[in-house]
């Protein structure tokens, strides 16, 4: 005698195939899924929150309040690059599992630390390395059951990490004055490791036959490359480097944007301090918004014109801040939402545009190393702004830096960045 089950949802897929409706219900499920996973990672977007507590409890500098913040950022996006493998190995259950467990780990330790130094190895780089690890699983999950117009999907799923901060901030600040600093990092790490635990179990790639499904892109489906090409393949075409360079570029001029605003607003725009830190709530919204935005430009316009767009907007926006913003508010909210949209649109636009060029087979190792090149410019861009400020005495002076880095990008995309020819191996 037989009986009849349910499809049994494995790690990467399941037998039989569902039907069409539900097919869709399960794909924007783990949209949503993915979405909630980042707002728990995008965690470390308001890190700034801890910076004075810390200060006060340990009497350390800014510059050292600050270092768990920037190794936090530098290992995530090297794990990122190494943990790609993970996913395929793996499958994107597992693989999230194990990074919401560092994550969990490193908040939770970091309530434990003596001082400055073990807190940045606990929250920099335990953590780090768990956000690396667990980032690109709703990702490479969403690109799989979107095979087709996965712009607008991969910017919901990574719409979670941006506005991440309107969220967490406010909790984060009541735990401080409750309970403590250190104690806000325990009960946070506890959270994370509930929540992240159960967001993971859900995540699981399509059977074979969705990648052949779905509706196709005009702008996209004459660029995509018709082959899969390994990573080591990929570093190959000067299509990556090209990709690389302007995903660096745009995610530099970003965040420097993101380091300097609030200052900017007290001591260029003439903001008091109220309604400058009301403002970086705004330009969380815009950041978070940015995500799924460009996602549906990237699908409509393609890869190149995307970017160019991007580009053109950060020139534009910081033309305007740098001859008009000085005691100007409206140009200030404005120019300055337009620049972290433009930040968040390139969390978008370099996964979907790595899925377009390269393939969605070893999607996973290939934007891991895609990845990396937000760390690099969150690294370069955090100590430039620094540095500009410190030689000039006003942070007026990062713009024109802005503006060359979008005018250097420009011509990169308009040079390189083109689909990979078809068939090429």
């Amino acid at each position: 005698m037989s009986m009849e089950t349910e499809p049994r949802i494995e790690d990467k897929g399941w037998t039989p195939e569902p039907g069409r409706k539900r097919r869709l219900e399960i794909r924007w499920l783990l949209v949503l899924t993915g979405f909630l996973t980042n707002m728990c990672l995008g965690a470390i977007y308001s890190f700034s929150v801890f910076r004075k507590p810390l200060e006060d409890l340990w009497g350390i500098s800014a510059a050292q309040s600050g270092l768990p913040f920037m190794v936090f950022l530098a290992v995530f996006a090297v794990t990122m690059a190494i943990a790609g493998g993970l996913i395929k190995k793996w499958g994107p259950r597992r693989t999230s599992l194990l990074g919401s467990i560092l994550v969990s780990v490193g908040w939770m330790g970091a309530g434990f630390s003596p001082n400055i130094e073990a807190l940045t190895i606990l929250y920099g780089v335990i953590g780090g390395a768990g956000v690396g690890i667990a980032y690109g699983c709703p990702i490479a999950v969403t690109a799989a059951w979107f095979p087709r117009r996965s712009g607008f999907a991969i910017g919901l799923t990574v719409m979670g990490f941006g506005l991440s901060g309107l969220v967490t901030a406010p909790i984060m600040m009541e735990l401080i004055k409750t309970v403590g600093v250190l104690q806000t990092f325990l009960y946070l790490g506890i959270a994370f490791l509930a929540l992240l635990t159960i967001l993971s179990l859900p995540l699981s790639f399509p059977p074979a036959e969705v990648s052949k499904t779905g509706a196709v892109s005009t702008a996209t489906v004459s660029m995509e490359t018709g082959s899969d090409m390994k990573r080591s393949q990929m570093v190959r075409t000067p299509s990556f480097y090209a990709l690389w360079l302007t995903y660096m570029m745009g995610c530099m001029a970003g965040l420097m944007a993101i380091g300097i605003a609030s200052p900017f607003g007290i001591e260029v725009a003439k903001l008091d301090a109220t309604i400058a830190a009301f403002s970086i709530s705004l330009f969380s919204v815009f950041n978070g918004v940015g995500r799924p935005a460009f996602g549906v430009v990237a699908d409509k316009l393609g890869p190149k014109n995307s970017v160019l767009l991007s580009f053109g907007l950060v020139f534009a926006s910081s033309i305007a801040l740098y001859f008009f913003g000085e005691g100007n508010p409206f140009v200030y909210l404005v120019f300055f939402s337009i620049l972290w949209l433009n930040l968040g649109g390139w969390l978008a636009m370099a996964p979907t545009i790595t899925k377009i060029f390269f393939g969605l087979k070893h999607y996973s190792e290939n934007y891991g190393l895609v990845f990396t090149a937000y760390g690099a410019g969150a690294i370069i861009g955090t100590f430039m702004s620094g540095m500009l400020r410190d030689m000039t005495g006003t942070y007026l002076s990062v713009l024109p830096a802005t503006i060359a880095l979008t005018v250097l990008g420009f011509m990169i995309a308009l040079a390189g960045l083109k689909p990979v020819a078809k068939g090429r191996k």
